[in-house]
């Protein structure tokens, strides 16, 4: 199975590379600047699952090559409209896309460009980033990336994928419920973010304030009623247990979109806690603490022009 994986950064650079280690054939899709520096360097991981190096296989939108069988797509949401131009020349009759983008909105966005048939839902749960030289470094105890067909069957391809995907140092879990997984780490992603971004601190002192967990608690329940108004799959009881595993995560977790601010770097506010926001106006709630954390979002953007 030929395996393309878009990008080569935390995401894409540790998925695709565990693959790799792992003899897959795996080939990444890159810009020409990280090419060069690829070629010069070789795709490094740092983590604590084990360190890894290789002279990776790679290709840029320019290249000409063979439809791929599976395409993993790490892009960020604002470069998403980029990427679809960039996959097009390699996707075939037979290509199975797993977009690893935090939230939901660009599902049909892809399956209005590449057909619903060639969608897969996915999502990751890592904390990974690239470090100042390039190299990735993942400093989570988890790694996880789940796929599953979005109508909840267990298709033999998705089969075949989770064959071809299985027995490396990361776990690639298929799974029949997708959706559900979607929207919950959509649950838990926009509201750590809104968090650690509001407060520009790591997770533990937020959490080890006085009122801090109070605080996480009041988010969580605002954003899943937006989530439950609007009908999709979430668990009954998933912000107790999102509120329980707060304790478990390390005093200096910090999501990607605080490292990204941290760096000056353009953020998802739009994709995330924006396109909440629309459903939230959509079924006429209040959501004065999503609201706020947006209008944060918005003066950092401002600030970056």
């Amino acid at each position: 199975m030929r395996i393309l994986v878009l990008g080569a950064g935390g995401i894409g650079g540790y998925f695709g590379g565990r693959l790799a280690e792992n003899h897959k054939n795996v080939t990444f899709l890159v810009r020409p600047k990280r090419k060069s520096y690829l070629e010069r360097n070789g795709l490094v991981i740092h983590s604590d699952n084990g360190d890894y190096s290789f002279t990776p296989q790679l290709v840029t939108r320019e290249d000409h090559t063979e439809p791929f069988d599976v395409i993993l797509l790490s892009s960020k949401s604002y470069h998403l409209e980029q990427a679809i131009d960039d996959l097009k020349p390699f996707v075939g009759d037979h290509t199975v896309i797993i977009p690893l983008l935090n939230g939901v909105a660009h599902i049909p966005k892809l399956q209005a460009v590449f057909g619903k048939n060639k969608i897969m839902g996915g999502y990751c749960i890592i904390e990974t980033s690239l470090n100042a030289t390039g190299e990735v470094v993942q400093t989570s105890d988890f790694d996880k990336l789940f796929f599953g067909e979005l109508d909840g069957t267990n298709s033999e391809r998705a089969k075949l994928i989770e064959d071809t995907f299985a027995n490396t140092k990361s776990e690639f879990i298929l799974t029949s419920d997708i959706e559900r997984g979607m929207w919950q780490k959509y649950l838990m992603i926009t509201v750590l973010s809104s968090v650690t971004t509001m407060m520009h601190a790591p997770i533990g002192p937020i959490r080890d304030s006085e009122g801090g967990t109070d605080f996480i608690k009041s988010l969580y329940e605002e954003v899943s009623s937006i989530m439950r108004s609007h009908q999709v799959p979430i668990d009954k009881t998933i912000v107790d247990k999102y509120m329980k595993g707060l304790t478990k995560l390390s005093y200096h977790f910090k999501t990607s979109m605080q490292r990204d601010m941290e760096k000056g770097l353009n953020i998802e506010a739009d994709h995330l806690q924006g396109y909440l926001l629309n459903l939230a106006e959509e079924h006429q709630l209040d959501a004065p603490l999503l609201y706020t954390s947006y209008q944060n979002h918005k003066v950092y953007k401002e600030m970056l022009q």
